[in-house]
């Protein structure tokens, strides 16, 4: 028995089922149902009826979710003494497109909460360069795109922020759905080499089979700069609104079908606990709601 089970205990309790406990504690669903068989193993009784879609706590589960919540309050009240304080260095890194509104946001945060925490960011953009440099133990947490088949079990995931897809066009392009768009025009696609940049790819083959990509780039500023030229349409994570206003290009939903990805924060289980990521996480959690 540990914490984390208590939290992911908590986490079923509040949501109901298994797979948005895995989201709100960073985890997969396997994960989550390996927690709760421990800790049926561990009282000797089942905690859940799972014969429902929602699964139902039995007076076990509830009796024990009221003990840990009173616990796990305890805990973090302790955590949020002003005498146990955050400081000395962190080391972290930061997606390219985070880094010019969130990561500020996070930074100057953290700076007036906790003036002794000193912050360095990695000289990386990328989310495999930053998962890299996690597991080596050169960083100390990174906020990166989580991968789309949840992310490696040796780190801690919190989700902060569903970043939806979205299609840019010219600014006086009159052609109104997306596929007539990549009739119309040419396509500028977002690097190959990045999941994002495959995810969109994808999902513009399937709508749009005949698309003919004619120039392929990174930079989101570029492609951007491209597309109020009426050089081409683009399929990009949605872009920082300072960005889109400084150009002349609309932006066109994509529909319910829209791919998106998830902008997590992330860090090595050894660490899981540390009062400095926590603020960092949390930092990064009021600059999502700031957008």
């Amino acid at each position: 028995m540990n914490l984390a089970m208590f939290n992911t205990l908590r986490a079923i309790m509040e949501h109901g089922n298994f797979s948005a406990a895995a989201d709100a504690v960073g985890c997969s669903p396997s994960a989550v149902s390996l927690q709760v068989k421990q800790m049926e193993l561990f009282f000797g009784q089942p905690l859940f009826d799972r014969s429902t879609r929602i699964v139902v706590p039995t007076p076990l589960a509830k009796e024990l979710g009221g003990a840990v919540g009173e616990f796990l309050g305890r805990i973090d009240a302790l955590r949020a003494r002003p005498t146990i304080a955050v400081a000395g260095k962190l080391r972290i890194g930061v997606i390219t497109s985070m880094q010019s509104d969130v990561m500020p946001r996070a930074l100057h945060r953290l700076r007036g909460l906790h003036p002794a925490l000193e912050i360095r960011v990695a000289p990386l953009n990328d989310t495999d360069e930053l998962l890299a440099e996690l597991k080596a133990g050169r960083i100390d947490a990174a906020l990166l795109v989580r991968p789309e088949a949840g992310g490696s079990s040796r780190l801690v995931w919190r989700d902060l922020h569903r970043q939806p897809f979205v299609l840019l066009a010219p600014r006086e392009s009159a052609v109104a759905t997306p596929r007539k768009l990549f009739e119309a025009h040419e396509w500028i696609g977002y690097d190959l080499s990045l999941p994002a940049g495959r995810q969109a790819a994808r999902f513009v083959r399937a709508l749009a089979p005949e698309a003919r990509c004619t120039t392929e780039l990174r930079s989101m500023d570029a492609i951007v700069a491209m597309v109020s030229l009426g050089m081409g349409i683009t399929v990009v994570p949605q872009p920082r609104r300072p960005l889109l206003a400084a150009y002349s290009v609309r932006e066109v939903a994509l529909g319910h079908k829209a791919p998106s990805r998830r902008i997590a924060c992330v860090w090595r289980k050894t660490d899981d606990g540390s009062r400095n990521i926590i603020a960092l996480a949390e930092a990064f959690t009021e600059a999502f709601k700031t957008q």
